[in-house]
């Protein structure tokens, strides 16, 4: 064999040779290849978007593994989408992490200063947590102050230690080779930018998903997109009224709403959740009835009436008319109180204008049913005067109902300028009914109607027999009205003579009747001696017997004294 030559090699061990050499090209590929990736100075990639998560957008950047790039800067993109990223290093689990702002990797002092006078973002990897802040490594050592890292808490500030982070560089001393960064104005901007495109997209009625961040009195702020929070107020949150946003969301909540109005001016968002309900109006025609009976809270109490919620986000009114029958003025708040429970009828539905009248009083029975029995004309009643106008009085007969005493039935001994010449407020009367309207629900009284008067005096001191006096004032066919005293009439039944002879001078016609009772007057005549009685003559003053006294009607009947 020629020493010379190179010795030669079986086929197994150049296989073996060939593989031992691949081997090595393709680890030391890789190892090139997983520095050039891992560089963060590194050109834009072409992404796709594999997935959207609440923390992330997970991104194939074409290498073996995936990139992660935060949501703030992803926030529109979806599924399938194509981005352009920035490698800015790497996270503790091997993935890429991305960004779609530019970031500078200075690579020496004129690096810095470059970065600075451009106001550029840089890349830096925090070293330690030092006082009043953080060490980082932006290719020389820089401060981070703790209040612009954008941290809240130490515990938080100590997780970026070991992580690469965009800054910006504030402060730039060459000689005394003092340089300050700041993470936090890098992290408003972005959130800034994200916010800016987020809200441009919104769109007013559209139904988004978000998270409760704040609760307070008079509403809810709520998330809707990272950064971008709208407010739901608190008349948006439910039909309900009276409802308090601490009894229908909490902090942390999940909730869906809906985009009412979107400001751009003052970049001020306007949501809803009892739009995504059924409006409670439209079902209040086919729910509700004239006439049905309800039972509902009460909500609100003002001078006019009050308001009831007889179904969630329906609200009727209680007129304070329709409170009590009585026609006294009463105030809603002496009635009802707000949270109370009451029951009432539905008087009209007025859906259009979204308004139901509801009564109380209907639901504690009419009073004037009763009335036509209770009260019938002649009744006397004694009731109270519970109010007084210039034509007459008013008193209570019960529970929503009175009657009223015109000026003119008060009293008979004088004529009256007001009321309040005879009766008070609060005095108790004695009256007697005189009329009952049922429709027009009015019941006139009298008080001068129970007033002694003369023939009531004239009844109680003389007794049927007794033999009194008095003036024929007027003859009719078969009685004559005769005075007793001053306002006292009677009336005398006439016999056929005493009838006739108020015709003296006038002959009337012969029938066998009127023979008959002369005959009759005559045989009387002349078996009282032949005295007889003298005919009745209108003016004449004459003695009468009383056959008949009624009290009750004032009625007195006579006849003729011997």
């Amino acid at each position: 064999m020629n020493p010379n030559l190179p010795n030669p090699v079986s086929p197994d061990r150049a296989d073996s040779a060939d593989e031992a050499s691949f081997a090595d090209i393709l680890s030391q590929f890789e190892q090139d290849q997983s520095k050039q990736e891992s560089d963060p100075g590194s050109p834009a990639l072409a992404g796709t978007v594999i997935s959207v998560s609440e923390e992330a957008v997970l991104v194939d950047v074409g290498r073996k593994r995936e990139g992660v790039l935060p949501l703030e800067q992803g926030a529109k993109l979806k599924a399938g989408d194509a981005v352009r990223v920035t490698i800015t290093g790497r996270d503790e689990n091997g993935y890429y992490l991305l960004s779609t702002v530019k970031v500078v990797v200075p690579k020496d002092w004129s690096g810095l200063q470059k970065a600075f006078d451009e106001k550029a973002v840089v890349t830096g990897t925090v070293e330690e947590v030092i006082k009043g802040g953080l060490r980082v490594d932006v290719g020389v050592r820089a401060f981070l102050p703790a209040s612009r890292s954008g941290a809240r808490e130490m515990a938080d500030m100590e997780k970026l230690v070991g992580q690469q982070i965009a800054c910006r560089i504030t402060k730039l001393d060459t000689e005394k080779e003092d340089v300050v960064v700041d993470r936090r104005v890098v992290l408003e901007e972005r959130a800034a930018k994200a916010k800016e495109e987020a809200f441009g997209s919104l769109q007013e009625g559209a139904v988004v998903s978000g998270t409760v961040r704040t609760v307070t009195e008079f509403g809810a702020f709520v998330e809707i997109t990272p950064g971008v929070e709208g407010l739901l107020h608190v008349s948006e949150m439910s039909w309900s009224r009276g409802a308090k946003p601490e009894e229908i969301v909490k902090s942390g909540d999940q909730i869906t709403v809906k985009i009412l109005k979107v400001n751009a001016a003052t970049r001020k968002i306007s949501l809803g959740m009892k739009q995504l309900q059924a409006d409670p109006w439209t079902v209040a025609v086919e729910k509700f009835q004239t006439g049905d009976r309800v039972r509902g809270k009460v909500t609100r109490v003002a001078d006019f009436g009050a308001f009831v919620e007889i179904a969630p986000g329906l609200e009727g009114l209680i007129h304070v008319s329709e409170m009590s029958w009585s026609r006294k003025q009463k105030r809603a708040a002496d009635i009802v109180k707000p949270e109370e429970m009451v029951e009432a009828v539905v008087l009209g539905i007025n859906a259009a204008e979204k308004r139901i009248a509801l009564g109380l009083k209907q639901t504690l029975g009419d009073p004037w049913e009763e009335a036509v029995k209770k009260y019938p004309a002649g009744t006397v009643v004694e009731a109270p005067v519970t109010s007084l106008q210039s034509f007459g009085a008013f008193v209570e007969l019960g529970e929503g109902m009175e009657g009223m005493i015109h000026i003119g039935d008060i009293t008979s001994e004088k004529r009256l300028d007001h009321p309040k010449e005879a009766v008070a407020v609060g005095k108790r009367v004695r009256a007697v009914v005189l009329e009952l309207d049922e429709q027009r629900r009015r019941i006139r009284l009298g008080m001068k109607q129970l007033e002694p008067t003369s023939v009531d005096e004239y009844i109680e001191e003389h007794k049927v027999g007794d033999e009194v006096s008095g003036r024929v004032r007027e003859i009719g066919k078969d009685k004559a009205k005769v005075e007793l005293g001053e306002g006292v009439t009677a009336s005398c039944r006439l016999g056929s003579a005493a009838a006739a002879s108020e015709g003296q001078g006038e002959r009337p016609a012969a029938d066998l009747s009127s023979l008959t009772a002369m005959l009759e007057a005559k045989w009387k005549k002349g078996q009282q001696g032949g005295g007889g009685q003298e005919p009745l003559k209108t003016g004449q003053i004459r003695r009468f017997r009383i056959v008949s006294l009624d009290a009750s009607g004032k009625r007195i009947e006579l006849e003729l004294a011997g």
